[in-house]
């Protein structure tokens, strides 16, 4: 049999002790010389094995602990829910879907005014010498860090508001537009997968082989006007996005 073929099979025989359970967050994988005499496979065949679960996430590989199973919990996003908030409830979408969970979460927020790049800019449908105010956050649940989300909005649109000034908004800036006059009664989302930057692997305490989701949502209001771009980046092993579509 191919060495490939080898070790995609002790691979595959791993991942599924994982996914059934037999070994849960925390457990230890048999060490390297325990598999090659289960598997009767060489050293290299077993690495390469463990090499692919580190990439798929499912593990980490530590000098003194050996390959241990990562905890895997991801967060359920619900997109077309951040638009509809529940009866009775002020918080923000993302702090409601991790209470939800019985989870706690928590961010970190920084607030500037910025000459927004043509990416953004473009978005927000703003000419080349207009200004952007942009919520920069660090968002964590139960103290691990799980995605970054930073919102741009017209400066001209939002400044004397809560948006354009430092701190957190328990409510959130979606409830702050309704309020200055500019409802989001539609939104464009485009959603992609690549490999993190090295300042993003370091910010979100990503093992190595995460990929990542880049998240774009554009905000428009009732005349169909640009209010706000929002660029999250989710860890691929940390979040499950879910859409729900009805036919009419």
């Amino acid at each position: 049999m191919a060495r490939s073929s080898l070790y995609q099979l002790v691979a595959s025989e791993l991942r599924r002790t994982i996914y059934s359970g037999v070994l849960g967050p925390g457990d230890q994988l048999p060490t390297e010389s325990e598999l090659m005499l289960a598997h009767q496979v060489s050293r290299n065949t077993v690495r390469l094995a463990l090499g692919e679960l580190v990439n798929e996430g499912l593990v980490t590989r530590t000098p003194r602990r050996g390959t241990v199973v990562r905890e895997r919990r991801p967060l359920l996003m619900h997109p077309q829910r951040e638009l509809q908030p529940q009866p009775g409830e002020t918080r923000e979408a993302f702090a409601w879907a991790v209470s939800q969970e019985g989870r706690e979460p928590s961010q970190e927020i920084e607030v500037s005014i910025v000459h927004p790049a043509e990416e953004i800019a473009s978005r927000l449908e703003l000419p080349d010498s207009d200004l952007a105010v942009v919520r920069r956050r660090l968002r964590f649940v139960d103290g691990q860090p799980y995605n970054t989300n930073d919102s741009y909005f017209p400066l001209a649109l939002v400044s004397g508001s809560e948006i354009a000034r430092p701190g957190d908004i328990a409510r959130g800036a979606n409830r702050v537009l309704e309020e200055l006059g500019h409802p989001q009664v539609r939104v464009v989302d485009d959603i992609w997968a690549r490999m993190p930057t090295s300042s993003e692997a370091e910010r979100l305490q990503l093992q190595s082989g995460t990929p990542v989701l880049v998240y774009v949502r554009v905000g428009y209001d009732e005349d169909d006007v640009p209010v706000r771009v929002a660029i999250s980046v989710l860890p691929a092993d940390k979040h499950l996005i879910r859409y729900e579509l009805e036919s009419r």
